[in-house]
């Protein structure tokens, strides 16, 4: 297939599509073909072929999405070679960075001048800033923070009918740019009433990733929050103007070990008081392989003897000394929360060692043996005074369907991430994940939780939105997706479900799956146990670099 002024890579061999067919995420989709634009006009070009032909674009950046977003059946875009950082501007502590950038890329140079992007995902080594706004992606220290919406100042976008336009947070949007011009005629005050109705947000949840952003937009009127969080559906991005923070003069950390959940989320509560920055969960279930994959370490063991919980806490401040008096009130709020043992790092170093826990947490999963971790029900958000009810409930639920699993996550947030562990030589291991999917969703509901924390609905949640969201919300998002993309040509089937949409389809895992070809399977394969999805795909099969 020839695409007439488009510069980059255009493939449908059989290669470039199954190297492109999997993402970090349990979902595999082979797209009819890949696109790799090397510009904003190539991205241009490649959108308005699409609109005329009506062809499915699955825009993506390292495949790091657990949720399904960056697989699909139609065209993927890979972003990742549109990757150039601009000056950061330490007067106004901005940056303009294109949409492959990696996060780790922008950590480095912000440092350089004492600032930092500080909303920081584990896969910060790997993920790009363009997954990162598509997906309003948080971390650690998004407990102080908050998500990346709020670090978004602009956005350089490529609109359904093939227009760019730059939409800038506290300016008027841009006229002449139709996807907006029907937006702002057929939906803007019909979703702005709604919310006032009632408002379409979680209660009480800290983290949001999921649908569209209408109470944000009907609060402000901002565009940008819309885009932020919509996951590719609503525009394809090709640059972004984020707003950076000045380091912390000094930090300090403190690990409590709780005998009791409920004493652990007491204490989560009393860090987010005294205004920790960051407070991580490690729940009984991962010390237990954590345990495991550290059999030598007797003062580990001894650490973590009876515990049922582990909080990990770090507080920041403008010196050493106040970062020390900060972090022993964090210790005493721990002690007095139930702590069987508290432990306080002062030194980088000290802290290191603390933080190394919670950092291996992929490194364990993935050198576990016999079972296979699976992310399907990874990212449910509740509120605080409920985490303890979420917890026990997973717990419960992966009890009742005899599977193992593996809990930590973002305590102050009461988000929490699950890996069930699944046995797929066993010959009911679909049905177990059908239905421990859905006892979580019922779960996460009756609690008035979000199943999206942070990593996006993808094709996994999004045909359970209506078990999560009020028929009100689901309606919104349809009239969001409808205006701003009335073709479907962005995403199909995240965030608004397609006809019939199931929320388990072909999993990578299944042995029963026809085999890739084997130059992609071990090119995938490499980049899972490499954690390098940062790796551009078509170089790992004899194609450019």
């Amino acid at each position: 297939m020839s695409l007439p002024n488009f510069r980059g890579y255009f493939r449908e061999d059989a290669l470039a599509r199954a190297v492109y067919s999997e993402a970090a995420g349990i979902g595999r989709a082979i797209p009819a073909a890949v696109a790799v634009p090397v510009d904003a006009e190539d991205v241009v070009v490649l959108v308005k072929w699409a609109g005329e032909t009506r062809t499915s674009l699955i825009p993506r950046g390292s495949g790091s999405s657990m949720s399904g977003a960056a697989i699909g059946t139609g065209v993927v875009v890979d972003l990742s070679r549109i990757n150039h950082l601009g000056r950061i501007d330490e007067r106004d502590r901005a940056v303009w960075a294109e949409p492959g950038v990696l996060w780790s890329t922008l950590d480095v140079a912000a440092r350089r001048k004492g600032l930092r992007f500080p909303v920081d995902p584990s896969s910060g080594d790997f993920c790009t800033l363009g997954g990162m706004v598509a997906t309003n992606a948080a971390g650690a220290h998004s407990l102080r923070y908050g998500a990346t919406r709020a670090w978004v100042n602009a956005i350089d976008c490529v609109f359904s009918d093939g227009d760019r336009a730059v939409i800038t947070r506290g300016e008027p949007p841009p006229k002449r740019i139709d996807a907006i011009g029907r937006f702002m005629r057929d939906v803007h005050g019909e979703i702005v009433a709604s919310d006032k109705r009632r408002p379409i947000l979680h209660l009480g949840v800290r983290k949001e990733s999921s649908g569209y952003a209408i109470h944000d937009y009907a609060t402000k009127a901002d565009l940008v929050d819309m885009l932020v969080g919509s996951e590719g559906t609503l525009a394809i991005i090709v640059g972004i103007q984020l707003t950076l923070s000045p380091l912390p003069g000094a930090t300090s950390s403190v690990l409590g070990s709780f005998p009791s959940l409920e004493e652990a989320t007491a204490a989560a509560t009393k860090a987010v008081e005294v205004g920790a920055s960051a407070c991580e969960l490690l729940d009984r279930t991962f010390l237990a392989y954590a345990a495991k994959s550290r059999s030598g370490d007797e003062s580990f063991r001894e650490r973590i003897e009876g515990a049922a919980a582990i909080l990990l806490a770090e507080v920041e401040a403008d010196t050493g000394d106040a970062a020390a008096a900060a972090a022993q009130n964090l210790a005493t709020a721990f002690t007095d929360s139930g702590a069987k043992e508290v432990d306080v790092a002062l030194t980088p170093e000290s802290e290191r060692d603390l933080w190394e826990l919670r950092h291996a947490a992929s490194p364990i999963l993935s050198a576990l043996e016999h079972a296979t971790s699976m992310q399907f029900i990874e990212d449910g958000a509740v509120p605080l005074p409920k985490l303890p009810d979420y917890v026990q409930g997973v717990r419960k639920a992966l009890a009742d369907r005899e599977v193992s699993g593996v809990m930590f996550g973002h305590a102050g947030d009461a988000h929490v991430h699950v890996n069930p562990l699944i046995d797929v030589s066993q010959p009911d291991w679909r049905d177990k994940v059908s239905r421990l999917l859905e006892d979580v969703v019922a779960l996460t509901a009756r609690l008035g939780g979000t199943l999206a924390g942070e990593h996006g609905d993808g094709r996994i949640r999004t045909p359970l939105l209506n078990r999560v969201w009020h028929k009100e919300a689901i309606r919104t998002f349809g009239l969001v997706k409808k205006a701003f993309d009335p073709a479907n040509i962005f995403n199909p089937g995240v965030k608004v479900p397609l006809k019939d949409q199931k929320a388990i389809g072909d999993i990578k895992y299944d042995p029963a799956l026809p085999p890739l070809p084997e130059k992609a399977r071990a090119a995938l394969d490499d980049v899972v146990r490499a954690r390098a999805y940062d790796r551009f795909r078509l170089s790992l099969i004899g194609g450019p670099s």
